[in-house]
């Protein structure tokens, strides 16, 4: 039956003969530094609609991150592909990209603020419903949506894929307004069942209202064609787990967005 329900949701969906959607890139601000986005919409529809953010992971802004945000854009989003980094900012290599990525995980506030630049952007544009908005993150980007929630923002909805699932301050998951969703490799090395358990702790603690869903066989990286084939490594691509977490995230913005 759920199956039955998800589909029909997708086939709901399903964009118009008519849509054109439209990509461009956007620059915003946090304070001095200069931010470069990727915005993609259905310029077909003309009312205010829901805004969704996605975060990238530890590269930056990519072709993963931009071709998510096309596809929420094919659903009737306006959706914002992020820059956490700053303009120019583009690891190319695992190695340049952890130090990168560990400024902002060591520096929550720092995190915290820079995605929710993010998010007063969007709500300020003027296609965009600022009372109806959520946030998806992969990886880096999965734990900064997190960290969005934590930080109290009034945004409905946020969904990490693979992402770190730790934070300095888990008593901020009583600040937490949004719904989460946390789908998660179960053979992810990188997120130790030690962690996986203080986080439904925390969300517990906090009384959060959260769904946390495993993927058996899944390491970290699971929804990128570029991690790879390889599980061995500790990332790499699984098709069905891909495809089973969209579906999922799918369904859970349409509940949670009207």
């Amino acid at each position: 039956m759920r199956i039955l329900v998800i589909l029909g949701l997708l086939l709901a969906f399903v964009p118009s003969t008519h849509a054109a959607i439209q990509t461009q890139t956007v620059e915003y601000q946090d304070g001095e530094t200069t931010l470069e986005g990727f915005l993609a919409y259905d310029d077909a529809l003309q009312t205010r609609r829901p805004g969704v953010l996605i975060v990238h992971e530890w590269k930056g802004v990519n072709d993963h991150a931009k071709n998510s945000a096309k596809k929420l854009a094919e659903l009737g989003y306006v959706a914002l592909a992020v820059d956490m980094y700053g303009k120019g900012v583009r690891p190319q290599t695992n190695e340049e990209a952890a130090p990168v990525a560990g400024i902002y995980k060591n520096d929550r506030p720092l995190m915290r603020r820079r995605i929710l630049a993010g998010w007063n952007y969007l709500k300020g544009l003027p296609t965009v419903d600022s009372e109806e908005t959520a946030a998806i993150g992969y990886c880096f980007g999965g734990t900064t949506v997190l960290e969005l929630a934590r930080s109290g923002a009034d945004i409905d909805a946020v969904v990490s894929f693979h992402g770190g699932l730790s934070t300095p301050t888990p008593e901020d998951a009583k600040k937490i307004k949004a719904r989460v969703l946390v789908l998660h490799g179960g053979d992810d090395p990188f997120v130790k069942p030690e962690e996986v358990a203080a986080f439904k702790d925390e969300m517990k603690k906090g009384n959060v209202h959260y769904r946390f869903v495993t993927y058996k066989g899944a390491v970290h990286s699971f929804t990128n064609p570029q991690a790879g084939d390889d599980p061995s490594k500790g990332m790499a691509y699984n098709k069905e787990a891909d495809e089973k977490s969209w579906v999922e995230m799918v369904d859970f913005l349409h509940q949670n967005l009207q």
